[in-house]
């Protein structure tokens, strides 16, 4: 009889901790991105790195806001890194800004390429996800782990909560049932985390596409940059970087 009384306290708290969950469809997230320095030269520069491993920070953190709702989002550089002037630093496609509108699953996005500055109007990035069991708990909020694959052969991990309605995530990543909160791209040694979350008084009136660059689409943006960046593997990871 104690075993039966226990375990309908038990259940009896778990439906009440279910019905205080507060789900929240506008957000406004600061996002840390860390690049492993050391470990992307170590690919990409492998003739020479030894000669120049010293110079090379083992990390560098960017820093990005993203602001959105159910139905739309932008992502931009909130405040520029800190380091050392005299480190190899490639701070890449840190000038992105990615707007998405999830109810048309279209993005228009601001690409910034060396001396020229690309306007994407594509559909929103497609990326198969599969879910796990596995949770990480991400500014507050418990996530649930998805592994996804885009452009065929590029490997997503993220952490997403169904709490925050907004279906997208750093960069251009989006599918998932929730906000992501963290995640990592292997393939650039890259990993994206949210460190602060605001689910009140969010101001959606600057949530629009960005409007500077030579108007593209995703197809002939990577044509575009194949000619110039393809030969050599930074210009490799910087193309993915971009596309993303």
């Amino acid at each position: 009889m104690k075993k039966i009384l226990f375990l309908l306290l038990v259940c009896f708290a778990v439906m009440i901790a279910k019905s205080q969950t507060s789900f929240h469809p506008q957000v406004k997230i600061e996002f840390e991105k860390t690049v492993a320095m050391q470990a992307l030269f170590k690919e990409i520069a492998k003739d020479w790195y030894e000669r120049i491993k010293d110079r090379i920070p083992a990390n560098m953190t960017s820093f990005f806001e993203f602001t959105g709702d159910t139905a739309r989002s932008i992502y931009k550089k909130s405040k520029e890194p800190t380091f050392d002037a005299k480190s190899m630093y490639l701070p890449a496609t840190d000038d992105n800004v990615v707007y998405n509108d999830y109810t048309n699953g279209t993005t228009v996005s601001q690409k910034p390429i060396f001396e020229e500055t690309f306007l994407l109007q594509d559909s929103m990035i497609n990326i198969k996800w599969k879910l796990t069991s596995d949770t990480r708990t991400i500014a507050g909020y418990e996530c649930r782990k998805a592994i996804g694959i885009m452009y065929d052969t590029v490997t997503v991990f993220a952490f997403y909560t169904d709490e925050l309605m907004v279906r997208g995530g750093p960069e251009g990543i989006n599918g998932l049932p929730g906000m992501i909160l963290g995640m990592g791209i292997p393939r650039l040694h890259a990993t994206w985390f949210a460190t602060k979350v605001q689910v009140f008084d969010i101001n959606m009136q600057k949530t629009i596409p960005p409007t500077k660059g030579k108007k593209v689409n995703r197809q002939v943006m990577l044509k575009s940059m194949e000619s110039v960046l393809k030969q050599w593997e930074f210009g490799k990871k910087m193309m993915l970087s971009t596309m993303i």
